[in-house]
């Protein structure tokens, strides 16, 4: 008698993050974006927050012992082979995330996020140095864009001297401990261009800019898309080149939702064949 064989289980990534009530960024850009892209995606919950197509009417996070739980409960009994961060709040919060990820035995994407799309805050202030000091030290690659860049080193990456001050950023952040620096460009004019680079190689990385203003979730969908690629076990320039396809897919597609900023499509794929 045969029977079917038991299923592979894909790779598996988990993120840590917020959630986005309306579903284009956060926790729910991330598992979607996992999924898209053939990963079995799980998460630990940081905060919860109030959000639509408008902005952000609310934010609360959770417990550190909430978030300690649900990650010794992914890792111990499932296992990862690949983690994101997103959403981290406060400088407990931050520490709290560093400590569980100094121990990890996969790679891991650190999306420093501080502003949302709307310009609503979801870092605070006094928490940026626990990012330079304990977060990014333990990263395998770090994304920040352009406002990012700024609060982290000080760096203001102005258009005429783009590539620059992008190297320049990029050097400082490297300092902290990250091994990669990805700098994020799209808030330039032009092509949405970013740099790669560990600091001994230099990736620049261009595509077209898109004429769609419904862009909510790029930042959190391409940290993820770049977790999925180290996961599948390719090396960082190719994971990054192949997260960075993805994300210029979904802005393309990206529709209107609400009154407001739309997200990209995170199903693109799907829907293109």
């Amino acid at each position: 008698m045969t029977g079917t064989p038991p299923a592979v289980a894909p790779p598996r990534v988990l993120t840590i993050a917020g959630s986005d009530s309306g579903g284009g960024a956060g926790i729910q850009a991330d598992l979607k974006t996992m999924l898209a892209l053939g990963a079995h995606g799980m998460s630990v919950l940081t905060a919860v927050t109030a959000q639509n197509s408008l902005g952000v009417q609310g934010a609360w996070s959770l417990p550190l012992d909430a978030v300690r739980a649900q990650y010794r409960s992914v890792v111990d009994d499932i296992g990862v082979q690949a983690l994101k961060t997103g959403m981290l709040a406060d400088p407990d919060m931050v520490v709290t995330v560093a400590e569980l990820l100094a121990e990890a035995q996969a790679p891991v994407v650190v999306d420093p996020v501080s502003v949302s799309k709307h310009g609503d805050r979801l870092l605070a202030d006094d928490a940026i140095d626990a990012v330079r000091d304990r977060l990014l030290p333990v990263a395998t690659v770090v994304t920040p864009n352009l406002d990012e860049v700024a609060e982290l080193t000080g760096v203001a990456v102005e258009a005429a001297t783009a590539e620059a001050d992008m190297r320049r950023a990029a050097e400082r952040l490297l300092a902290y401990g990250p091994r990669w620096v990805l700098i994020k460009g799209g808030h330039l004019p032009g092509e949405a261009v970013d740099l790669l680079t560990d600091g001994a190689s230099e990736h620049w990385l261009r595509s077209p800019r898109h004429n769609n203003a419904h862009t909510h979730g790029t930042g959190c969908t391409l940290a993820s898309a770049v977790a999925v690629g180290l996961a599948q076990g390719l090396g960082v320039p190719e994971a990054v080149r192949r997260a960075k396809e993805y994300v210029t897919g979904a802005i393309a597609a990206g529709f209107a939702l609400g009154a407001g900023i739309g997200p990209v499509d995170h199903g693109w794929r799907f829907r293109a064949v």
